[in-house]
């Protein structure tokens, strides 16, 4: 394999977390990954830091099993040895024990020195947001994100803040200890590789960008099904619903994707500027749309072929009435000069009938086809964005059938990504740990992005208790509530289900 000398820079991967979720299914597996393509330097280290007591060899063996499960390349003893003698743990409380980060300050300079790496680290913050702050003020007290020398910067997972107030507090709490281009805060879905191919369908095409307006664009659809209910994660669900847990983040930042202005340049402020103005021209939530355009839901048990699927209000660690979301749907507007009047319809939920994530962008139909009677059914031209499972996109338009009658039928231009590239295709946290070291921050949330984020959901949240809920109103592995049928049924307008692509 031909070495990747795009990146020269050798650092240590610090993870607060280390025997979590998190770091044993996605960030040790990616790693690995990117040391399986030559995509990181060999003088680079991880360092975990846990609560439980472990050596480095019991550690190293646990990633093992991990990493063999789901790293998208296979192992083999030589591969692992040389990539466990680059993993280390280290024990202590980082919630309060200010000696353990002394300690840890000290052991990380022994590796720079050993590993050549320069001051140069990133850390990475898998823990509950309750200790982000505290861990960053750690970091900062005892100098270990203010060194002279190379370069440190923190990684954050979401949720950030669960409100525009506690997201707002967070945010000038932290940047009290650590300037905002030095804060990396993750949203995964932006990893994902059709995410990043929106740019490049949009921009890198002729035939799409001219057309990429109120007058020639119908609606937008942006859809997250899941099939998978809650599971283990009813106590933080109690909390974000699928308000927080979805749509604040991944699916308005896709949102932002697809609708923002060509960028001065691909610098990452100049994406990110653009994404901003998009959440900005978002319109508000008021009593009357809350009522007209926003349906909720939750799932409720069902049985199906003798097997039981459990309701949201069954799963472990939620109230027995709990009246939390587990669906949205919702029409939205853009107000600005490029979208002004065209209707923005997202839905999410979890246990539904199907898993797909996909963006629809549907065209109007040329108002002069009404005059020819063979024309009358036509479909609509639509372009279809697959992000999961499924990877590709196909642009559906219309021809004549073959025949002597002029009968018209639907056409689909494909193609699927992950059928032509199988596993070659990075995961989302293997793009997002290399562009950090890169100091890419285009694929990361800054900021205002999230301000402008809140202030949306806080226009729906404040109609919350003003609103009747009878839940459970759709049952598990169901389409979800009627209500959304009627929505979009109600404008004229359907649901696109585009159907998944065989074989994959």
């Amino acid at each position: 394999m031909e070495k990747d000398i795009s990146i020269e820079l050798s650092s240590i991967f610090v993870i607060f977390g280390g025997t979590g979720d998190l770091t044993k299914r996605k960030l040790i597996p990616a790693i690995f990954s990117l040391m399986y393509e030559n995509k990181l330097p060999e003088k680079f280290t991880i360092v975990s830091i846990g609560r439980r007591e472990k050596t480095n060899i019991q550690y190293r063996e646990e990633m093992y099993q991990f990493t063999k499960k789901f790293s998208r390349f296979p192992l083999n003893d030589k591969l692992w040895n040389d990539f466990s003698k680059k993993i280390f743990y280290k024990n202590f409380d980082f919630t309060t024990d200010n000696n353990g980060y002394k300690n840890l300050d000290l052991f990380l300079e022994g590796m720079e020195t050993k590993y050549l790496t320069g001051g140069r680290r990133l850390y990475y913050l898998a823990v509950a947001p309750e200790f982000f702050e505290g861990i960053i003020r750690n970091l900062k007290n005892n100098n270990m994100v203010s060194k002279e020398t190379g370069w440190q910067r923190i990684m954050i997972e979401k949720p950030f803040g669960s409100s525009l107030k506690t997201a707002r507090i967070l945010n000038h709490n932290i940047s009290k200890l650590i300037p905002e281009e030095d804060i990396f805060r993750i949203d995964h879905y932006l990893g994902k590789e059709m995410i990043q191919n929106i740019l490049a369908i949009r921009f890198g095409n002729s035939l799409f960008e001219p057309l990429w307006n109120a007058n020639y664009i119908d609606n937008i659809q942006i859809t997250s099904n899941e099939l998978l209910g809650v599971e283990n994660r009813g106590a933080y669900y109690e909390n974000a619903g699928i308000l927080k847990d979805m749509l604040q983040n991944h699916l308005l930042q896709m949102l932002t994707m697809i609708a923002m202005e060509p960028p001065v340049d691909f610098d990452s402020e100049s994406i990110r500027d653009e994404k901003v103005k998009v959440l900005r021209s978002l319109r508000p939530f008021t009593s009357k749309s809350f009522k007209e355009d926003i349906v909720r839901g939750q799932y409720g048990e069902r049985t199906v072929d003798g097997v039981k699927l459990v309701g949201y209000r069954q799963e472990e660690k939620v109230a027995k009435d709990s009246n939390t979301d587990t669906f949205i749907a919702l029409k939205t507007y853009i107000d600005n000069f490029r979208w002004g009047g065209v209707p923005i319809y997202i839905r999410a939920g979890k246990r539904l009938d199907t898993k797909s994530t996909e963006i629809v962008i549907q065209f109007k139909k040329l108002a002069g086809i009404n005059y020819y009677k063979e024309f009358n059914k036509i479909g609509h031209n639509l372009l279809v964005l697959k992000i999961q499972p499924q990877e590709g996109f196909f642009f559906q338009i219309n021809a004549k059938k073959p025949g002597n009658d002029f009968k018209m039928e639907k056409v689909e231009l494909d193609y699927c990504q992950s059928c032509k590239y199988v596993n070659d295709s990075p995961e989302a946290y293997e793009r997002l740990l290399l562009e950090a070291i890169r100091n890419n921050s285009s694929l990361f949330t800054r900021w205002d992005e999230l301000e402008y984020s809140w202030k949306f959901i806080e226009s729906i949240e404040k109609e919350y208790e003003n609103s009747i809920t009878n839940y459970p109103n759709y049952a598990a592995g169901t389409s979800g509530p009627e209500e959304a049928i009627k929505l979009i049924k109600k404008d004229g307008r359907e649901w696109w289900n585009t159907s998944p692509y065989e074989g994959v």
